[in-house]
């Protein structure tokens, strides 16, 4: 998705902090941390919200 500021990091679009990166999500590093190492772990598939992501993809991203 176009305007989707995850979809250009995931792609490599915009910059940012990796942690961990496999075919199918990137972990990285949240620009306005809550705590020290707040981490965001995303799909590089987009989808609306986590309810719209299939179980398989959900799933796998828990186990990332």
């Amino acid at each position: 998705m176009s305007d989707c500021i995850f979809c250009k990091i995931a792609e490599g679009k915009l910059p940012s902090i990796k942690l961990y990166e496999d075919e199918s999500a990137i972990a990285i590093l949240d620009i306005n941390p809550i705590a020290h190492g707040h981490t965001l772990l995303i799909s590089k598939k987009h989808y609306p919200t986590l309810l719209d992501a299939p179980a398989d993809e959900v799933s796998r991203l828990s186990q990332a």
